[in-house]
């Protein structure tokens, strides 16, 4: 007598909702663990981000020293000094034009301020009652003023501390890059040393190709824009120009910041005609990396939706400010890297697996169905010579 078989509880279908529901739960509670961690260490793991995307950015230059048959350690300490020689100059030009020009900036801003509240100002607003206003505001916080220069200072010293360890951490990134694998296998379990190995690789290359693409279009569109803001005679093109190229490591939103910065000083001291030029610059700037920069530099890189990018620049923002901004999309660029190679490891291919071949391929078939193999008078002889 057959014993009734036991009828699942849920259908096939509902079981597995509930299996992807719980690997979904388990994966964002994984990720806030992660995230939380990293903002309670911000001050360690900030140092180590930057590194990393620096040593992306200089890994060529790094390489080509040791082609030149350069050692490791000066290679890598020609690499940090040429670092500190390229961005400080960098830093030191932006610097400098934002405080030559700045006073300009500001003061056109004011003035399209001042156009902008006349022309479509709310009744019974006027720029009067907004200096009141701030003024009030100033009076009522400035008992902080004293705080907050000295967090400003200690935010200042937080910064150089920061940018020390950077510094050193792409001296020992750079130098002990031929180290990196062997050191990441010793972490994981032999059985998937290869993958965790390749997915490494993958992400490396993704942040490595962003920050190479990102930089060549930062530098061509604050080109670009000023070149066509000193052609219009814009008061501080030079650094609205910086400003463009700074802002260029956020994507989409830092080109509108700095292109809506530039039509407006544009609007206030040269008018609505020459604004609308400067405009026309700067659309015409994006247009060309939107379809001819953006697809040829980062198509061989790593290619993500702008949709993905926004959401990856909202959430860094909601995480860390200005400084998640920065470094969202470099990880994010990461992340799909790491999903791209587990897709081509693990994802569906054409239906039909290999053949296996090599010590553990079946046996041949043998039995009544097997072919016959020749034998006899017409069988082929045995090769002779030492070749067999």
């Amino acid at each position: 007598m057959q014993t009734p078989t036991a009828r699942p509880l849920l259908p096939e279908a509902a079981r597995r909702v509930a299996a992807w529901c719980v690997v979904l739960l388990l994966v964002a509670g994984v990720a806030a663990v992660g995230i939380r961690l990293c903002v309670v260490l911000k001050t360690a793991v900030t140092p180590v981000l930057l590194a990393i995307l620096g040593t992306a950015l200089l890994g060529p230059l790094y390489r080509r020293l040791l082609r030149m048959k350069v050692r490791k350690s000066l290679a890598a300490g020609l690499t940090v000094l040429a670092v500190l020689a390229v961005v400080g100059g960098a830093t030191y030009i932006v610097v400098a034009a934002l405080v030559d020009t700045g006073d300009q900036i500001v003061a056109s801003l004011r003035q399209a301020a001042e156009d902008i509240a006349k022309h479509f100002g709310a009744a019974g607003t006027s720029l009067d009652d907004l200096s009141r206003n701030a003024g009030d505001l100033l009076r009522k916080f400035g008992g902080t003023a004293a705080s907050g220069v000295i967090s400003g200072i200690s935010v200042v010293g937080e910064l150089i501390a920061t940018a020390v360890l950077a510094l050193l951490l792409i001296f020992f990134f750079l130098r002990d890059s031929d180290r990196a694998a062997g050191a990441l296998r010793s972490l994981v379990p032999r059985t998937t040393g290869d993958t965790v190995e390749a997915m490494a690789r993958r992400a490396f290359e993704a942040v490595e190709g962003f920050m190479r693409g990102t930089t060549f279009i930062a530098l061509v569109d604050a080109t670009l824009i000023g070149t066509g803001l000193l052609v219009l005679r814009v008061p501080g093109a030079v650094g609205l120009a910086a400003l463009v190229f700074v802002t260029a490591y956020i994507p989409y939103l830092g080109a509108f910041l700095s292109g809506a910065v530039a039509v407006l000083v544009a609007l206030a001291d040269r008018g609505f005609v020459i604004a609308l030029w400067a405009l026309g610059v700067v659309l015409a700037v994006q247009v060309i990396e939107g379809h001819l920069l953006q697809p040829v530099v980062q198509s061989r890189t790593v290619h993500m939706h702008p949709a993905a990018v926004m959401l990856a620049i909202t959430a860094g923002a909601s995480v860390a400010g200005i400084l998640g901004m920065l470094l969202a999309v470099p990880l994010t660029a990461a992340a799909t890297g790491v999903l791209g190679e587990l897709r081509s490891r693990y994802g569906p291919g054409d239906g039909r697996p290999d053949a296996p071949h090599g010590p553990d391929a079946p046996d041949a078939p043998h039995g009544p169905d097997a072919p016959d193999a020749p034998h006899g008078p017409d069988a082929p002889d045995a090769p002779h010579g030492p070749g067999s």
